[in-house]
């Protein structure tokens, strides 16, 4: 890891995803400066393999990735954060992120930009969009910031395809999932809940006790988890009396 004798630094940000390891594994092969490496560790909300991928990345590159954390978890502005403004004054708990309310994300920044602003006087940072993401660039007017994926035009496949290829595997969540962020994310698509519901129970069995906890509605559209729950189980039963192709594509479940 190479820095730069002046008072600017560049700053990988780092999510952990495809996209972003391509990117560091790419500045690497380039030589290019890195002064360090920043990740958001969102806890029990990330994958097991996700913080497995971290590890291992680090002990691949030698390069030491920062983990920030919230000063306040998840879980606190889920379940307890008092809301004190606006039409949801008194209610004990944000409930589950929405288009609308992504409290997450905002406690994602906060902490990055704090560490940044505390830490840093003048920094570039790297960031992983892919080539087939340039509106993405283009709506962030930050001119501090760099994108080597798109400098390089390397698309989101390619960038999937260069971690395989360095060994990077997530222990397979690319196969089911096209964002391994937050697995408890309600802005997931169906398919992937499903996927979520099948391949990986004792995470819905999480995701059933956090509904518990909270009068919100898990989706837009006014679902609760339970009621994923339902239609996944009808879903299996299904399949089970069936058992045809039909019934699989009815579902939308891959038959295997």
């Amino acid at each position: 890891m190479r820095s730069v004798e002046n008072d600017l630094k560049h700053i990988v940000s780092f999510s952990g995803g495809k996209d972003s390891t391509a990117m560091l594994l790419l500045l690497l092969e380039q030589n290019k400066p890195i002064d360090e490496v920043v990740f958001f560790d969102a806890g029990s909300w990330d994958f097991p393999e996700m913080r497995h991928h971290i590890d291992k990345v680090e002990k691949y590159t030698g390069v030491k990735i920062t983990r920030l954390q919230a000063q306040k978890s998840f879980d606190y502005w889920m379940f307890e954060h008092l809301v004190e403004n606006g039409k949801n004054k008194g209610q004990v708990g944000y409930g589950f992120p929405s288009v609308k309310l992504r409290w997450c994300t905002r406690e994602k920044i906060r902490t990055i930009n704090n560490y940044m602003s505390n830490n840093y006087k003048t920094i570039s940072t790297y960031i992983g969009y892919a080539f087939d993401e340039q509106w993405r660039a283009n709506k962030n007017k930050d001119k501090s910031n760099i994108y080597p994926l798109i400098e390089s035009e390397i698309s989101e496949n390619q960038a999937l395809a260069m971690c395989y290829n360095y060994g990077f595997t997530w222990d397979g969540l690319y196969e089911h999932f096209r964002r391994v962020s937050c697995w408890c994310c309600p802005l997931q698509r169906i398919s992937e809940l499903r996927k979520l519901y099948n391949l990986y129970p004792d995470l819905w069995k999480k995701l059933e006790d956090m509904q518990k906890r909270t009068n919100s509605y898990f989706r837009m559209d006014g679902k609760r988890v339970e009621d994923l729950t339902k239609r996944f189980e009808a879903e299996k039963l299904q399949i089970s009396l069936f058992n045809n192709d039909e019934a699989y594509t009815q579902c939308g479940i891959m038959k295997t």
